[in-house]
C-alpha cells in the first residue's frame, strides 16, 4: 500500500489521524509520516502490518473497528 492509499484508506473509512493511530498504537505523527509522499526526507513507508488492519478494516473483515473507535 502507497503512503497515498494509505491515507485514502483511512480518510474512506471515516477515521482521523488521532483515531487510526489508537487502533494501532502509534503515535499522530508516525501515521502523518507514513501518508507523506516518499520524496520528503521524514517520510517513511507505512508499514506492512497496519497497512493490513487498515486493509481488514477496509474490506469489513474486523466489524469491530467502530467500537475501537467509539467504545461502544
Amino acid at each position: 500500500m502507497t503512503p497515498k492509499e494509505f491515507k485514502a484508506t483511512r480518510k474512506g473509512l471515516g477515521l482521523s489521524v488521532n483515531q487510526l493511530a489508537a487502533i494501532l498504537d502509534v503515535s499522530p505523527v508516525t501515521i502523518r509520516r507514513w501518508e507523506m509522499s516518499s520524496g520528503k526526507a521524514s517520510a517513511r513507508k507505512p508499514d506492512p502490518i497496519a497497512c493490513r488492519v487498515l486493509g481488514w478494516m477496509d474490506s469489513g473483515a474486523l466489524y469491530f473497528w467502530g467500537w475501537l473507535v467509539t467504545g461502544q
